[in-house]
């Protein structure tokens, strides 16, 4: 077998059916294979940002390995911010590329690829040999999943067209899912739990992935603590009583009073960051206990009062039966005022209509999209001004169907994101919220891919006109915001002639008229949301 079948074989026996890619001189025969002999999704990218992208974005949605591929030199060299992105989000992606040959010292695109990738972050495994190519690869499929970060896989291009002896060697991930009873950390956090007049039950991202959801309703319930999710879990208890929804600098008022008032969070699945700790006032005068499958993920960010490693759903059952064994009567913290004050707070009247006969107002915008289009979709919101609208407003049937791309603090990486996400979730629309200058950056480039493979994507354009976190800056200080105003094309236009569907939208009639006219929607489409950059909504600090 040819080494570059060899490649696509080993992807295919460990589960792979999905790439994304740009191919080159090192690598369009293995990719050819993949599509060609074994039947592979290939999606093609504009951009070997936008392939990596799109490989996270599927990771994210799937919970599965995401793989994309690139030849190599400067190739390799437009990866960088998707490599970070990856590693800051924590990914399971490989990224698999060519490397010039060793005897050409003066090939053009040779560029030190180890050393670029190291700053990054992301692993890197070298193929060693055309003989060793299938185990080499499959080390760097099992230190992705394991290590949970990006690992770019080697390949010289002199390696391609060699011949081998092809042996399967499927990878499987150990279950690490047990859990000890005897331990004095979880006797502790049973006793914090006993003592707490106010708990509160909080879940991150670790939570969705261990499955915990009933396990932490039922904790909740037992111990009469509201429930609150980090962004990572956003929705995952929707529809509950005392949901207090998200847990941080975007939690609503009424979570906000019972947060401040309360004396114990007990956190599983989260790594309690500045954003979900509000700067850190959210533990102030509380005891916190923080449970994580991954003993580097407690106390990473602060020393918790008890920490606890043990996978989050089976750690809350057994507090469950500890609190029942020693019949621990129930906190009390669940009040009829607060189911009240929960049920009767909506995030569109908590602000002032900003709209003027020429923009609408960003949150009510969201708001109409929110309630107009399929509950059952994928929401990936970009960064930028806007982004703190659409985590708030915008909801989700399952909490991986919820992507931020935002672990870089980077903009215009959203919409490749998305693609990658439609791949996972093909039966699902994907909603993508971005600003103008980001898919001026990034979503420009990938739009049209959207379009030739069939995504059902709709591109919600936050569009001020104006890069607009430096706009409000040069507002603060009383500046002229000039330099960050932009005349951009006609984004309707641009849709349509890159193959997909525009509208423009200056008012909430034309929303709802957009809006009606998706029901028919036969490809990517894109909103092309008017705003008025001097009546946004405050910026997050």
């Amino acid at each position: 077998m040819k080494v570059y079948t060899a490649i696509a074989k080993t992807l295919v026996d460990n589960g792979v059916n999905t790439m994304f890619g740009v191919i080159g001189d090192a690598n369009l025969f293995f990719a050819d294979s993949f599509s060609r002999d074994f039947q592979g999704r290939y999606v093609s990218a504009s951009n070997e940002s936008g392939a990596v992208l799109m490989a996270l974005g599927y990771a994210s949605v799937s919970g599965r390995l995401g793989v994309a591929t690139t030849t190599y030199g400067p190739a390799l060299t437009n990866t960088i911010t998707a490599l970070i992105e990856g590693v800051k989000g924590q990914k399971p992606v490989v990224v698999i590329c060519g490397d010039t040959p060793a005897d050409m010292r003066e090939n053009l695109q040779d560029v030190p690829q180890r050393e670029l990738v190291a700053p990054t972050g992301a692993g890197f495994e070298q193929a060693r040999s055309p003989a060793t190519i299938v185990y080499d690869l499959t080390q760097a499929i099992r230190r992705a999943q394991l290590e949970r970060r990006p690992i770019v896989f080697n390949v010289p291009s002199t390696f391609q067209s060699q011949d081998i002896e092809y042996e399967r060697l499927p990878h499987r991930l150990p279950d690490v899912r047990t859990w000890s009873l005897g331990n004095d950390d979880i006797d502790d956090a049973v006793g914090i739990i006993a003592a707490a007049r106010r708990p509160i039950v909080l879940a991150g991202r670790g939570a969705v992935i261990s499955g915990a959801r009933e396990s932490l309703i039922k904790l909740a319930r037992r111990i009469e603590a509201p429930l609150a999710t980090t962004l990572g879990a956003k929705d995952l208890f929707a529809g509950e009583d005392f949901n207090l929804g998200l847990f941080g600098t975007l939690s609503n008022p009424i979570a906000v009073d019972a947060i401040m008032s309360s004396d114990c969070v007990i956190a599983f699945g989260a790594s309690l960051n500045r954003y979900t700790t509000s700067q850190g006032s959210f533990r102030k005068g509380k005891r916190i206990i923080q449970c994580n499958l991954e003993p580097s993920e407690v106390g990473k960010n602060f020393l918790p009062t008890a920490g606890v490693v043990g996978d989050p759903a089976q750690v809350a059952e057994i507090i469950v039966n500890y609190l029942d064994e020693a019949e621990i009567p129930p906190s009390g913290f669940r009040s009829a005022e607060l189911d009240a004050s929960l049920k009767r707070f909506s995030w569109e009247s908590d602000a002032p209509d900003r709209s003027t006969s020429v923009t609408v107002d960003v949150r009510r915008a969201l708001i109409e999209i929110d309630k107009a289009l399929p509950k059952d979709r994928v929401v990936v919101v970009d960064g930028g001004r806007f982004m703190t609208e659409p985590y708030k407003v915008m909801g989700v049937n399952n909490p991986r169907d919820f992507v931020f791309t935002s672990n870089t603090g980077s903009i215009g990486l959203g919409l490749s994101y998305a693609i990658g996400a439609g791949c996972a979730a093909p039966d699902k629309p994907v909603i993508v919220v971005m600003g103008d200058g980001g898919f001026m950056l990034g979503g420009l480039a990938e739009y049209n891919t959207a379009v030739r493979h069939g995504i059902d994507l709709i591109v919600v354009l936050c569009n001020d006109s104006a890069y607009g976190a430096e706009h409000i800056q040069f507002r603060d200080r009383n500046m002229d915001p000039a330099i960050s105003i932009f005349a951009w094309p006609d984004f309707e236009q641009v849709a349509k002639a890159l193959g997909g569907t525009g509208f423009t939208v200056r008012t909430m009639k034309d929303l709802a008229n957009a809006l009606e006219d998706l029901k028919a929607r036969s490809g990517p489409t894109l909103l092309d949301i008017k705003l008025d950059p001097d009546r946004m909504p405050d910026r997050p600090r």
